[in-house]
């Protein structure tokens, strides 16, 4: 009877020895191996499974195991393939020696690379990490948060979704980073990015309450006033125009404001006169009440103009 030789492919973002009914069946039933010592090597012990590590090749772990009717191999964190492949090539060109088989003792859960990039994060902010991201403070890294948040903005107005993929990253390395930071705050102000996520959940589960607490909902229109209505309870404003960030760009800010006092109700007169910031004011207003967003509106033209402004330097100058 041939051999069977299991590698155990385990998450390294999982806590040790929480494993599959059917790996700990595996680990329990044969002799198991891995290259290193590790958190998961020292809970299999934990449980009574004896675990050898053994620094060798392929043919070392056939040579060691000859005759073995179980062999559990415990793959390190990053899945030792080349180890894996010498096997798999080996027992290809002489499939009597035994039998490989992959299994997966527990999987990375969704979002489990986020857990990566904090780590990477702590290691770049910490001591003996890069001197520029330890040097930085909230208000440095102001202007890259928005860079970066305008550069996803870009790729989506282009439909280019890869670029999308790579320009969120650079917007979630700004939140690692202005988190870990706040680590590092004095006088007991300290916070995480655990902090961060834990009040984004909250309120995703409270603002949603026709998915988390059974509430019924007609259309698209009741959940958004639903959410505005809790939204409202949850922070206590004097005015509508409470929480418009007012350091966005002057059109959008301008569309935000008149939006705010639409939706409060109110009837606030338009400034009077003939300077640039009324006209342009009035000009945003006539663009709501016709359903056009100005901000886009105006971002469209100025890019049709910078296309037209590229193809006349290309023709060169008129004769």
């Amino acid at each position: 009877m041939s051999t069977r030789i299991v590698l155990l492919v385990t998450s390294p973002r999982l806590p040790a020895g929480l494993l599959t009914a059917e790996a700990w069946d595996t680990v329990r039933a044969g002799l198991v191996f891995a290259a290193a010592e590790s958190e998961q090597t020292a809970a299999l012990r934990a449980t009574g499974v004896p675990v050898t590590v053994l620094d060798t090749d392929a043919q070392g772990l056939l040579d060691e195991t000859r005759g073995a009717p179980l062999v559990v191999w415990l793959a390190g964190p990053h899945g030792d393939q080349p180890f894996a492949r010498q096997l798999g090539l080996r027992l290809a060109r002489e499939p009597g020696l035994a039998e490989l088989e992959l299994m997966y003792g527990s999987w990375d859960p969704p979002g489990a690379r986020l857990l990566d990039a904090v780590a990477v994060m702590d290691r770049l902010v910490s001591p003996g990490g890069d001197a520029w991201k330890r040097a930085q403070t909230h208000r440095t890294l102001a202007p890259y948060l928005l860079e970066e948040s305008y550069e996803a903005y870009d790729a989506i107005e282009r439909g280019d979704l890869d670029e999308l993929r790579e320009e969120l990253g650079d917007v979630l390395l700004q939140i690692v980073l202005h988190a870990r930071l706040a680590e590092e705050l004095p006088d007991g102000r300290a916070w995480n990015v655990d902090d961060v996520a834990g009040i984004l959940v909250e309120k995703m589960i409270r603002r949603n309450p026709h998915v988390f607490a059974g509430e019924r909902v007609e259309d698209l229109e009741e959940i958004t006033a639903n959410w505005e209505r809790i939204k409202r309870e949850e922070k206590a404003r004097e005015s509508v125009l409470d929480g418009v960030a007012l350091s966005q760009p002057a059109l959008a800010l301008a569309a935000k404001l008149l939006h705010r006092v639409a939706r409060g109700g109110l009837e606030v007169a338009l400034p009077e006169g003939d300077d640039l910031g009324a006209v342009l004011l009035r000009l945003v207003a006539e663009a709501r009440a016709a359903g056009h967003d100005p901000e886009a509106e105006l971002r469209r033209a100025a890019l049709a103009y910078g296309e037209a402004v590229r193809v006349a330097e290309k023709a060169g100058p008129a004769e």
